[in-house]
């Protein structure tokens, strides 16, 4: 277990491909370094598709156990992040849905709450970025989808394909034509003076 011991006494988190070799011998540790690679930039990522702290963190406890129980999650060629992320963003989405069906039973929910997701975000990102997300909700859900992806999450073009499961030159086009529309709805927000 030389890997190992030589994993824990650096301060970065190895690679993935690391993490797997790690797992062939003790699949516990793998698992806890997998957490602690991945838990931030996927809490992060549900809290901005959520703007619900908790619900994220929720989410987040989610995909982890998601993970240990899927077999194949340290298998050779199986892409952890792309999974991780993928699965995240659906887990995200359903509530969203969720919680559009449910407009009247959210609208009991007391005013602070909304107001602390709202908070966040001001703290995350600024004013400018609270227009963009008001922004990419008139977007269709792909746009919304990759443009996190790629700017919010920082994945590469080949990681969004394999968390969207769609083809790298079909990731491209829909980045462009998301990128587009976001620009027209930001013009068309500053024109109305809103």
């Amino acid at each position: 277990m030389p890997t190992l011991q030589l994993v824990e006494r650096t301060t970065a988190t190895p690679d993935d491909e690391t993490i797997k070799s790690i797992a062939v011998e003790d699949r516990r540790a793998a698992a806890d370094l997998i957490i602690r690679k991945y838990r931030d930039p996927l809490f992060h990522h549900a809290a901005w598709i959520l703007k619900d702290w908790q619900q994220a963190l929720d989410v987040t406890q989610e995909v982890f156990i998601k993970a240990m129980r899927e077999v194949r999650f340290f298998d050779e060629g199986f892409k952890m992040k792309a999974w991780l992320y993928r699965v995240t963003s659906n887990l995200c989405f359903n509530l969203v849905r969720d919680r559009k069906r449910r407009a009247a039973i959210l609208e009991s929910v007391p005013r602070a709450t909304c107001d602390e997701a709202h908070q966040a975000d001001i703290v995350f990102k600024g004013e400018q970025q609270e227009q963009i997300l008001q922004a990419m909700e008139q977007l269709s859900e792909n746009h919304r989808k990759i443009l996190m992806l790629r700017y919010y999450s920082d994945l590469s073009y080949a990681e969004i394909s394999d968390a969207l499961e769609i083809k790298l030159g079909t990731v491209m086009s829909r980045l462009s034509r998301a990128k587009t529309q976001l620009m027209e709805v930001l013009d068309a927000h500053e024109v109305s003076g809103e």
